[in-house]
């Protein structure tokens, strides 16, 4: 049975629908699949609901520069929503699945708003089986090379071997403030960039802070692995083009809030100050004014501690003294 559903997919998965352009057939479809197999492989896919998150589209433009060596453009949307046209014995093998109130109907060039309508995107059950055996992954994937990049499946193997940092690392590590060579220049369209990004921004930021919010103290997560204080951006994105770390504060999305407003910000010494322009219950267990003076709580790691640069621009900008 095993041996017919991977035949099956063997077949289906080096005859792919592409798209004809003038620099030959799109490589979008194969770049994708070889992603998801890849996900599966590091434990980024766990489950059959795949949804779209800044690994996922780093991910998709980490593979493309390993495989492509056309002019094509990458475009993560196309394929995630495209491949729906591809059919196994007749039969879809990707499916995606809007959220409520939502439907997808057509090419959602936008990353942003396929993620706001987006609930999941889903294989085919026994394909979804197949990727979770290593060998079946792991002939799908040589098909895969074969059929598509036979030019460059070598460097692939060769990166996979050495444990190569890829894209999404790489930006981690900037994210981070490590001190690595500048970030290559990278060939992602802008809102993908942005997008990946804010994406590992969210993420690294809170991460650092021990999901704590800096300010109260207070430690929100969940068993789901939801976690509940934000990433705050100190200087906003819009005008600092800063994603990383000591451009960042964990805080409760309240805060969060009041900071964005310039209700609260943090002195040269770490201080929290509260703007005497703030209306509130005094007296109450959750009023902001209890925070003043109050220092707050810093990462572990200096390097990752907000820059008193940019907390200045805050208080200059933005704090409503």
């Amino acid at each position: 049975m095993i041996f017919k559903s991977l035949s099956k997919y063997l077949h289906a998965l080096t005859s792919l629908k592409r798209g004809s352009t003038k620099i030959g057939l799109a490589p979008h479809k194969p770049v994708l699949l070889m992603v998801f197999l890849e996900m599966v492989e590091k434990g980024m896919i766990v489950e059959n609901r795949v949804s779209v998150d800044a690994e996922l589209v780093g991910s998709f433009q980490d593979m493309w520069e390993l495989l492509v060596p056309t002019l094509h453009q990458a475009d993560f949307t196309q394929p995630f929503y495209y491949l729906q046209n591809d059919k196994a014995d007749k039969k879809p093998f990707w499916q995606l699945v809007p959220k409520p109130g939502y439907s997808i109907n057509s090419h959602i060039k936008s990353v942003n708003t396929l993620q706001e309508v987006l609930d999941y995107g889903c294989f085919a059950d026994d394909l979804y089986q197949l990727m979770q055996d290593q060998v079946s992954r792991e002939l799908l994937r040589q098909s895969l090379l074969d059929t598509y990049f036979p030019e460059t499946k070598e460097r692939y193997q060769q990166f996979r071997v050495k444990g190569r940092k890829g894209y999404v690392q790489e930006l981690e590590d900037y994210i981070l403030n490590e001190p690595i060579v500048p970030l290559k220049r990278i060939k992602i369209g802008v809102e993908e960039e942005v997008y990946v990004r804010n994406g590992l921004f969210k993420k690294l930021v809170p991460k650092v802070y021990q999901n704590t919010c800096s300010f109260t103290g207070m430690k929100l997560t969940s068993t789901y692995g939801f976690n509940f204080v934000d990433a705050c951006h100190i200087i906003p994105f819009s005008v600092s083009q800063d994603d990383r770390v000591t451009n960042g504060l964990s805080l409760c999305p309240n805060l969060h809030r009041a900071f964005d407003r310039g209700m609260v910000s943090i002195d040269g010494d770490y201080r929290i100050l509260v703007s005497d322009q703030l209306v509130e219950e005094e007296g109450h267990p959750y009023s902001l004014e209890q925070l003043r003076g109050q220092r707050i709580q810093l990462p572990e790691d200096r390097k990752y501690f907000p820059s008193l640069e940019n907390l200045g621009w805050h208080r200059e900008r933005v704090f409503k003294r």
